[in-house]
């Protein structure tokens, strides 16, 4: 059977998926420690909610100055956000 192209490789096993699922967990978890809604967060930061929804769950890669910005709205440095 010939091997699967980059563009053909099953999801679940990328390591950058489960790199952008962690960060999604610990957004989600720092945001639900400040008693924050996810339209809080999403108003906050003038994303939608949909947007905010699908970082939490490591659906999309957030460019740097988002995270920033989330970091920033979630009272906390990027590096720490970005912490292993």
């Amino acid at each position: 059977m010939a091997s699967k192209s980059k563009s053909h490789r099953d999801p679940r096993r990328d390591p950058r998926r489960e790199v952008l699922r962690e960060l999604g967990d610990r957004i989600r978890n720092l945001r639900r420690k400040r008693g924050l809604t996810q339209e809080d967060l999403a108003e906050t930061l003038d994303l939608s909610v949909a947007y905010v929804s699908l970082i939490e769950r490591g659906g999309r890669n957030p460019p740097y100055t988002t995270v920033v910005l989330i970091a920033q709205a979630l009272g906390v440095s990027a590096s720490e956000l970005c912490a292993d």
